[in-house]
């Protein structure tokens, strides 16, 4: 996992002499990505320039010869690479690669990407990427995003020069230029806590590469769009899965995924929250590597509300296991400035204080030098675990007329005790409010004008279909891009096992049956680790995230700092985004428990405060 940046350049007048001079400020500002090598190169092809450069986090073959920008055998093809790829050596053994340099993935992927199928290859990765891979001979450029998008890589096109990199705030300083803001993606993330449900980011102009697609940029063409096409869908017409065996399969795929992820020639961990998803993780690292062979880092916050402490001991005393916790109850007088802190690294407004949480945990990761780290993100939305899809497939049972199953399906939930007590309707606004604006926005006329509300409520054709969205637009791009962000600010590599595409295109193809069954969500991994997880954990009834006290700090402990982020002269009435009268009045609303009112609609206008603050230096204004 590492750091990349570029650029090409058609217009010289405008690029290439500035570029020259922003370089080290662009390396300086996503050091922390690759803090172990540092490299670039310039290429001057028949009047075309393009600049390769790369910040190396060294994983596998930690000398050296992992070295970026990497140049083939052939001379011909040269590649900057963040991220992994897991089945690397599976890859060089079937193709009959030999006489390598060195034992990175990246040296393989290149030799494998030099035959030119790149559609072909890219769908043979098993992993998360960002791939820039530069051909001299035919002077071509491509560009390729992991499936789920884990890996970022962002563009835009400046004076007629395309520029490009792994983090916002690089490619701010490489474009040197400032941007306005997109009222659509700021209308989104007010209005309906979204993030990163298109290409779109917050500086208008600025576009992240779309996630499982590639693109062939033609140089001497001078393009002036990037246009790429998918090399991966979960779902293919004709191709059928074996569910006769579902539990062993389960079993087979899951825990292959965590072996490959647990290729690395430097120390690994595991995220313990206490929650079903980690805990697997847990057993499946313990069962491959043996006591004492990994790190483990839980995330507690000792009496506070939700704190996940006691099921945490469960699991550490059921595998005899040393866990680092690290305690999350930082003072209020904190909060803003880990804030400030989190969201420069983040590049866009935090979600929520779990945000900063990770970070924290991150932090704790460097000092004990754990360098990879396997996180449980993805399992949620590949075996139906949030509440919400209960919902939704009631709601499809109801649209089918199939009105006994529903109150089959409900009965079975209520007698179990597990999520219908955990709905809220401050939270569930979101998905039941149609295509207008909430009558109760805060939103400013400009910004109502501004977006279009995106359809989160939709259910699809099949829950399958209604996973694919939040895959690919509703929850895991978001999850990825704050995870990424608040690892890689300590240079640390978070992996992702249930993200493994075998599993993704397993369980998003399966019956529901296999999802939502007698009760309980994700119900195919509880049945399939019954017997190796503890009872309490495998059957465990409510489901939490990070813990932090955080509505009751907004509603008490910091409400006059909060305040005094909403005075008149905030950027958020300076730019003209928020009506401050109905922003200070629903903020009036949630302290004293009126309206319904969810955290996220007082956390995310302070939220986009702290980032306005943090990138103002970049904002052009409209």
């Amino acid at each position: 996992m590492c750091g990349l940046f570029g650029a090409v350049i058609y217009n010289k007048e405008h690029g290439q002499a500035p570029l020259l001079s922003r370089l080290e400020l662009a390396q300086a500002a996503q050091d922390h990505r690759g803090p172990d090598m540092h490299g670039h190169s310039l290429y001057e092809l028949d009047g075309v320039t393009v600049l390769l450069a790369h910040q190396r986090l060294s994983i596998l073959d930690l000398s050296d010869s992992g070295r970026q920008p990497m140049l083939s055998a052939s001379q011909e093809k040269v590649i900057v690479f963040n991220g992994e790829v897991y089945n690397y050596k599976e890859i060089a053994s079937y193709n009959n690669l030999t006489g390598l340099n060195s034992s990175t993935d990246t040296e393989v992927i290149l030799e494998i990407l030099s035959k030119d199928r790149f559609e072909e290859s890219l769908a043979e990765f098993n992993g998360m990427w960002a791939i820039v891979l530069l051909d001299l001979k035919k002077q071509q450029l491509l560009l390729s995003r992991d499936r789920a998008g884990v890996k970022p890589l962002y563009y835009t096109w400046v004076g007629g020069n395309l520029y490009f990199a792994s983090e916002v705030k690089t490619l701010l300083i490489l474009a040197g230029e400032k941007f306005e803001l997109d009222l659509g993606v700021v209308g989104k993330y007010l209005e309906q806590s979204l993030q990163d449900d298109t290409c779109r980011t917050f500086f208008k102009g600025i576009h992240s590469f779309e996630a499982g697609e590639y693109a062939i940029l033609n140089l001497q063409a001078r393009q002036d769009e990037v246009v790429s096409r998918p090399y991966w869908t979960p779902f293919v017409n004709g191709k059928q899965y074996d569910y006769s065996d579902p539990e062993a399969e389960f079993r087979r795929l899951f825990e292959d995924a965590v072996s490959l992820r647990l290729r690395a020639d430097v120390p690994v961990g595991v995220t313990l929250s206490g929650g079903l998803d980690s805990s697997l993780i847990c057993h499946a690292v313990h069962k491959q590597l043996g006591h004492g062979n990994f790190f483990v880092l839980s995330a507690v916050s000792p009496g506070s509300l939700g704190d996940e402490s006691s099921f945490v001991d469960i699991v550490a005393d059921h595998y005899a296991l040393d866990v680092t916790k690290v305690d999350l109850r930082w003072s209020p007088d904190e909060t803003l400035a880990l804030m400030h802190k989190t969201t420069w690294f983040n590049d866009a407004p935090l979600g929520s204080f779990s945000n900063v949480a990770f970070y924290l945990l991150m932090s704790k990761a460097r000092e004990l030098g754990v360098k990879v780290i396997l996180s449980g993100q993805g399992a949620d939305e590949i075996l139906c675990g949030y509440k919400k899809y209960l919902a939704f497939y009631v709601k499809h049972l109801i649209r089918d007329k199939r009105y006994f199953k529903a109150l089959r399906v409900l009965f079975d939930f209520a007698r179990t005790g597990t999520v219908l007590n955990q709905f809220g309707l401050a939270e569930a606004k979101r998905y039941l409010g149609g295509a207008s604006v909430s009558k109760d926005n805060i939103l400013s006329r400009k910004l109502v004008d501004a977006f279009e509300k995106a359809p989160v409520g939709s259910i699809g054709d099949s829950i399958g279909d209604r996973q694919w969205l939040d895959y690919k637009k509703y929850s895991v791009p978001y999850l990825t891009h704050y995870e990424d962000r608040m690892s890689m600010a300590f240079g640390r590599e978070i992996r992702l096992p249930f993200l493994d595409y075998r599993l993704v295109e397993y369980m998003l193809n399966a019956p529901i049956e296999l999802k939502l069954a007698k009760g309980w969500t994700k119900y195919l991994l509880r049945v399939a680790y019954k017997e190796f997880l503890p009872k309490a954990i495998t059957w465990r009834k409510d489901k939490q995230g990070f813990t932090s006290p955080q509505e009751e700090w907004l509603k008490k402990d910091l409400r006059l700092i909060v305040e005094s982020y909403f005075e008149d002269s905030a950027l958020l009435f300076k730019f003209d985004l928020v009506d401050r009268d109905k922003l200070l009045r629903k903020y009036s609303d949630y302290c004293d428990g009126r309206g319904n009112v969810w955290y996220r609609e007082i956390f995310n206008p302070l939220g986009l405060e702290v980032w306005l603050r943090e990138f103002k230096d970049y904002i052009r204004e409209s």
